[in-house]
């Protein structure tokens, strides 16, 4: 006789979830349905229309966690689309933008996750470890990219301005005498999740991989391979699709893994898989970020321009930008026509991990159920893209969403 388990809203990420399992007398998860219940917001519908300057400044509003990732992809987009080429320092400052935030969210996560995996005397250890390496990374964000929570210097273009001698100086300095700490870190957060002593193949999945680059991102998306399911036609159970405020993307018709442990997987020949081994992978891909953010700082010419000028009409072309954010590949899409954005859509990482964890919950005790949600660590506030409506009049079924 089957059990079915709902833990509704999930805690410890962004936005709201549930989190549905169909359980065994034994106590088995035989199947596990993830979907997110936040209200839609629209801040895609918010950019049309508008100058293309726009887009990145609403648009890095779509998630409070990572509003670099949004920034940087928003502006890649409309870059594309009006058919702008940036200086190389201005991609170099974006990369080394980047790159610090990723670490800067990745400890985050440490922090998140620490009550779970960090014993009682480590915990101070571990915390305050994560204060000094978010200290030292969001510094560098700070001073390239203008703010480290909605980057004001991050424009259409380029950047506002190139960093000036002193700063690369010292910022090379900081981040240099960070790297002892970071090394640490890393060793305490991994040694805490292998002793922890969780099942080696909970949360395993085996779905294609999407990531694009090691560190930043390619804007190379195939649209012939992408399609979206709506979540009614995805979930078994027609109520649990109703409830769902995200669509489904695919490639080749498939659901894929993005994130950290694909791109460790992909560029690093990681190998390891499931709840552990994501945690490992996000902790080793943190000194991935910051070889790439030590690379992009020492490249920099503090002389050379950061921006340029550029024709605001547009190509009437669909530009991307693809980032690969701290949750994985982040997808923006935008069309201006006549100075004014005419199309756009955001394709977020958490959408594209959401599918994957119904089959990643399957076969273990429910007890685990909330370890694999912060194993994939979804923000779900930027997930959401569908609304529930009413078939006959189109009316928002408001009862079918979580209130704030």
């Amino acid at each position: 006789m089957k059990d079915r388990v709902v833990i509704s809203p999930t805690s410890r990420q962004e936005g709201h979830a549930e989190l549905v399992m169909e359980v065994d007398d034994e106590g088995i998860v035989t199947k596990g349905m993830y979907l997110s219940i936040t209200p839609v917001r629209g801040l895609e519908k918010m950019v049309l229309d508008k100058a293309p300057e726009t887009a990145p400044v609403l648009c890095q509003r779509i998630c409070g966690v990572c509003p670099i990732p949004h920034t940087l992809a928003s502006a890649e987009a409309i870059d594309m689309a009006l058919g702008i080429e940036i200086p190389k320092t201005a991609k170099l400052l974006r990369k080394a933008t980047l790159a610090a935030h990723n670490i800067n969210s990745a400890a985050i996560h440490h922090f998140l996750i620490a009550t779970d995996f960090v014993p009682d005397e480590l915990f101070t250890t571990a915390v305050d470890s994560v204060s000094e390496i978010r200290k030292t990374v969001q510094y560098v964000v700070d001073m390239i990219a203008g703010e480290g929570i909605h980057p004001s210097d991050i424009r259409v273009g380029g950047m506002a301005r190139n960093i000036t001698p002193f700063t690369k100086e010292r910022l090379i300095e900081r981040m240099t005498a960070l790297r002892p700490k970071l090394e640490e870190h890393i060793e305490l957060i991994k040694n805490c999740v292998v002793e922890k002593g969780l099942p080696a193949d909970l949360g395993v999945v085996d779905r294609p991989l999407l990531a694009t680059d090691s560190s930043y991102g390619t804007n190379d998306f195939d649209m012939d391979v992408f399609s979206e399911c709506l979540p009614e036609a995805w979930y078994d159970d027609p109520e649990i699709g109703k409830k769902a405020c995200s669509v489904i993307p695919l490639i080749n018709g498939e659901n894929v893994e993005t994130g950290p442990r694909a791109r460790m997987e992909k560029f690093a020949g990681f190998k390891g898989k499931g709840v552990n081994q994501q945690h490992v992978a996000r902790a080793d891909e943190m000194l991935v970020n910051y070889d790439a953010c030590m690379e992009a700082l020492d490249a920099i010419d503090p002389a050379a321009p950061a921006n340029v000028s550029y024709d605001k009409r547009g190509t009437e072309e669909l530009g991307f930008g693809v980032i690969e954010g701290p949750r994985g590949t982040n997808v923006h899409m935008a069309k201006v026509v006549d100075g004014r954005v005419k199309f756009y859509s955001a394709i977020v990482p958490t959408t594209w991990n959401i599918p994957t964890m119904g089959p990643a919950t399957e076969g273990f005790h429910h007890e685990y159920g909330p370890h694999v949600i912060r194993a994939y660590d979804p923000c779900l506030s930027c997930a959401t893209h569908v609304m529930v409506v009413d078939d006959e009049d189109k009316s928002i079924l408001k009862n079918e969403m979580v209130r704030i």
